[in-house]
């Protein structure tokens, strides 16, 4: 036991010490200064170096840092040659030391050096801030994706899950990182502190988030958890103001209603997958009784993809907020279940998203969401995803393999009752008051 606490104290040292970040009285250009760091061997050379670029890299503005990206972009690149004729060598003598030379030389040297970077305590942070500038640069000079491509594989090997650890957030936690849960949320806005008492503190609200020992003040990614009696179908009626607090013990569903990534740095780095089973996997536990895990979740792709069927009367009226509530529905199940990026993959982030995961499209509502952001992008229509811990794995693999999209009857008696439905006007989504408000 004294080991194990000896190793986590260790750890924690380790993950909390800071070098300092100051340029010194090296006058070298930034460009020397990596070069350097490359061919160094002496580790405390090493820090200091290290500690010098990522200072210099903080103090400059955008026009450097493009220069700086492009420098490890083409500067610090393979060399195709080089590396055609090690693989020519390799495919007719494939002996340890060709293999050892080709993977060498295949690799590109701004890998080393990022690694040789993130050495120096504090620079994991430092570099994921690095990464939200050159995601910013990327949209005007794509040929820099392949720097990304090489910071990313990175991020994913240091933000591996088991470097993770997950932490239950609740009213006592403190007001700093509080205040960042307040920041970061990214589905359903809090408005201020009663609201998101209203989220941690009765009795059937949970909150959990993942964080990394070289950033332990700064969640990754956090959900947002309702228990409840049944399948919601309205994040209004789960967020109103005035509804009744349920016992935890009394609840058979647990409802993740909002999912929020973090930090911008690590877009594409999905932690969200081992959020959920992990959560899962605590709410099993301290509450035997859930038997059900759903979302309630945004369609975001819903409206624009309507606005792409162009004639389609149906797709008008839902636009103008004139449809019935089945109306709304069979469109939005049949978005869900056949709009299609080129790939084959579903149109929509979220859907791609959880039935990657393994989930299934288990219900839509119409009048779910009736939020501005709500209206804006699905006309007021949310949906279930619903996780059926025994089919997971193989929703998964038909989904990952061969595009599958798991549904409920329900969602696909939706779907095709949109298509057999006749063109006749139908009644407003919302009263012309309620619309008249939004």
């Amino acid at each position: 036991m004294a080991r194990t606490s000896f190793l986590g104290d260790l750890l924690t040292s380790l993950t909390k010490t800071r070098w300092p970040l100051g340029g010194g009285g090296d006058r070298r250009s930034i460009e020397d200064l990596c070069r350097a760091l490359l061919s160094t061997a002496g580790e405390v050379s090493g820090l200091r170096l290290s500690a010098t670029i990522l200072a210099r890299y903080k103090q400059m503005n955008t026009a450097d840092r493009l220069a700086f990206f492009k420098f490890l972009n083409d500067k610090l690149d393979v060399d195709a040659g080089r590396v055609a004729g090690l693989a020519q060598a390799y495919s007719e003598d494939p002996s340890t030391e060709n293999f050892t030379a080709l993977v060498r030389a295949a690799e590109p040297r701004r890998q080393e050096l990022f690694r040789r970077l993130h050495e120096m305590p504090a620079a994991t942070a430092e570099l994921v801030s690095a990464r939200v500038d050159l995601l910013e640069l990327l949209k005007e000079h794509p040929e820099l994706k392949r720097t990304d491509l090489d910071l990313v594989h990175l991020l994913r090997s240091w933000f591996n899950r088991g470097f993770l650890r997950i932490e239950q957030i609740d009213w006592h936690t403190s007001a700093t990182l509080l205040e960042k849960i307040v920041a970061y949320e990214a589905v359903h806005e809090i408005h201020d502190w009663d609201d998101l008492r209203r989220r941690l503190h009765p009795t059937d609200r949970r909150c959990f988030a993942f964080f990394h020992p070289a950033m332990p003040d700064e969640p990754l990614i956090f959900v947002e958890v309702a228990l409840t009696k049944g399948v919601p179908n309205s994040i209004q009626g789960l967020l109103a103001e005035d509804r009744e607090a349920l016992a935890a013990e009394e609840a058979n569903t647990a409802v993740f209603y909002s999912i929020s990534n973090c930090q911008k740095g690590l877009k594409g780095i999905s932690f969200g997958n081992f959020l959920i089973k992990q959560v899962v996997a605590e709410l099993s536990q301290e509450l035997p009784g859930l038997n059900t895990f759903v979302t309630l979740s945004p369609i975001p792709g819903l409206n624009r993809w309507l606005e792409t069927l162009d004639g389609d009367k149906r797709a008008e009226r839902l636009l103008a907020g004139k449809a019935s509530d089945t109306e709304a529905m069979a469109l939005a199940a049949r978005y869900l279940l056949e709009a299609r990026r080129p790939d084959g993959f579903p149109r929509d982030p979220v859907a791609r998203f959880h039935l990657g995961n393994g989930a299934i499209v288990h219900d839509v509502h119409a009048g779910a969401d009736t939020s501005a952001n709500g209206m804006a992008q699905s006309s007021g229509l949310m949906v279930n995803y619903l996780y059926d811990l025994g089919q997971t794995e193989k929703n998964h693999e038909a989904f990952t393999a061969d595009k599958k999209i798991a549904s409920s009857r329900g969602v696909r008696a939706k779907s095709r009752a949109e298509k057999a439905a006749p063109a006749a006007p139908a009644t407003p989504l919302l009263a012309p008051a309620e619309a008249d408000a939004k």
